[in-house]
């Protein structure tokens, strides 16, 4: 009977003494999912390219074979067309919008397995792989 009574006892004081930590608590989890939405929208590289869309095209080839990296399909998209990969167990989009007839803005994203964490890293050398090959032609 008193095992019970203390059980009871100490389970009132943990939620007596937890609730002014309602607001901290979720402050936690607000900072947390921020955090999430902050790397899914910080982990992409971009850039705008003084150069017609298929000079960019080109350059994303040249890129991409210059760090092993073999293109898969080329989709066509309303304003533009997004290259995909695969590299080391990542998934890498490439959308290719043109701004102008003579400027073309690249987003490169490369997913981790799964699309759950984004590799920032892999996604700035592509672009500034592209910079460098744009910059050649």
């Amino acid at each position: 009977m008193f095992g019970n009574f203390s059980t009871a006892f100490l389970i009132i004081c943990l939620g007596l003494s937890t609730a002014g930590c309602a607001p901290v608590i979720i402050s936690a989890a607000g900072v947390g999912v921020s955090a999430i939405y902050s790397h899914h929208s910080n982990g992409q590289a971009s850039r705008t390219f003084t150069a017609p869309l298929p000079r960019v095209h080109t350059a994303v080839l040249a890129a991409l074979r210059k760090m092993s990296i073999k293109p898969g399909p080329t989709e066509k998209l309303e304003q533009g067309e997004r290259i995909t990969a695969k590299a080391g167990g990542r998934t890498i989009e490439i959308e290719l919008e043109v701004v102008t007839p003579s400027t073309t803005r690249m987003r490169t994203i490369a997913r981790n397995e799964g699309g759950l964490t984004v590799d920032s890293a892999t996604a700035t050398e592509i672009t500034n792989q592209t910079e460098a090959a744009v910059g050649r032609g």
